[in-house]
């Protein structure tokens, strides 16, 4: 997990002043590492999902290929407006705002069992919304899974309750 650590490039004031964004593209950019985050992503829920839900974008890049890893579907959660079918909808809040995420009515069946895929936890939010829709659509959280968890933001503390892993801590 060390080579995974060292290839994430600190930005400063990204995307604006007084942030610090954790940049994974060397990560993704780096065949072995790239395979080593989505197979250790994965390891933890062989076995125990029958399907992976991914956080619109940067959670695609990992959602995807560990739902193949799984053997099971990828279920988008989209932004707002994005999806063409009927959709469940949930709003949330941001650090510096609000945002709507949605997924389709019949993404799940009822009692499925649902990993959620992002990239990073930052102060959970967006994780915590996803677990709503889940939920709404009556199937059950299995897990979460993301490469990085900010821990300083204290995201872990609004999702608990539920079986989260993450790669690396910072």
């Amino acid at each position: 997990m060390a080579d995974i650590q060292a290839l994430i490039r600190d930005i400063p004031d990204f995307p604006e002043k007084g942030i610090l964004f954790k940049d994974i593209t060397p990560v993704i950019g780096d065949a072995q590492a790239f395979k080593e985050a989505v197979e250790t992503m994965a390891a933890p829920f062989k076995g125990k999902v029958d399907i992976v839900a991914a956080i619109e974008a940067r959670g695609y890049i990992f959602g995807a290929p560990i739902a193949t890893s799984l053997g099971t579907g990828f279920v988008p959660v989209r932004k707002v407006g994005k999806l063409p079918w009927k959709t469940h909808r949930v709003e949330y809040a941001l650090e510096y705002g609000s945002a709507t995420i949605e997924i389709h009515q019949d993404a799940f069946l009822e009692g499925h069992r649902v990993l959620i895929v992002d990239d990073v936890l930052a102060t959970g939010g967006t994780l915590a919304a996803t677990i709503k829709l889940v939920e709404q659509s009556r199937a059950k959280v299995a897990g979460m899974a993301v490469l990085l968890e900010i821990a300083a933001l204290g995201g872990r503390k609004n999702l608990a309750g539920y079986d989260l892993h993450a790669l690396i801590q910072c």
